[in-house]
């Protein structure tokens, strides 16, 4: 209920209710989704994070005629840092599962994701980092296209539904497009928002 009212508040008088359809029909029940990445990236005031396969494994299901969903496993493989002498020790997501709404801001419609916790541990003797783990938290809002049923996140997303992640008070991005495909009963079927 607290994040109902939490995430109405962001979008105060600026977005309306979408819901999630397979085949143009509102899906009854839930359906688990995954979405998958493919060089993903985080990017702040550390060496850049990028993961070859950056995956997200989602239940949805609309309720009130809003679209809702939870994160409940976030794999990361794969995943590097450019800065010389850095590597990428672990990375996971914390406190799951996370909470999901969609919302329709102006004429486009977003996934915006609550209590994002990601934790990147680093290596190397060489790297500013070695030893040190980052958490970077908060929100973080994608645009849903319903022509690939890929939700993309970048600087404007994030600008659209005032959504910020941050680590050590400052602020992180994360750039990447995720196709989303049903896992369960709505297989091979067309996954749009509306």
């Amino acid at each position: 209920m607290l994040t109902a009212l939490a995430m109405g508040a962001i979008f105060a008088g600026t977005a309306t209710a979408a819901t999630w359809q397979f085949e143009g029909t509102a899906l009854e029940g839930s359906e688990v989704t995954v979405g998958f990445g493919v060089e993903s990236s985080l990017t702040g005031p550390f060496p850049v994070v990028t993961c070859e396969h950056f995956l997200y494994r989602m239940t949805i299901a609309n309720s009130g005629g809003t679209g809702e969903g939870e994160v409940t496993e976030l794999p990361l493989f794969e995943c590097w840092s450019p800065m010389k002498g850095c590597t990428i020790e672990a990375i996971e997501g914390e406190e799951l599962p996370w909470s999901a709404q969609l919302a329709e801001v102006g004429a486009s419609n977003y996934l915006v994701i609550e209590g994002v916790a990601i934790s990147v541990l680093y290596g190397g003797e060489e790297c500013p980092l070695d030893e040190v783990v980052l958490t970077v938290t908060g929100s973080a809002g994608g645009l849903f296209d319903n022509e690939t049923a890929a939700t993309t996140f970048d600087e404007a997303s994030f600008e659209e539904t005032e959504t910020e992640l941050e680590t050590f008070g400052n602020s992180v991005q994360l750039e990447g497009a995720f196709p989303t495909e049903a896992f369960e009963w709505h297989r091979e079927e067309a996954l749009s928002v509306s």
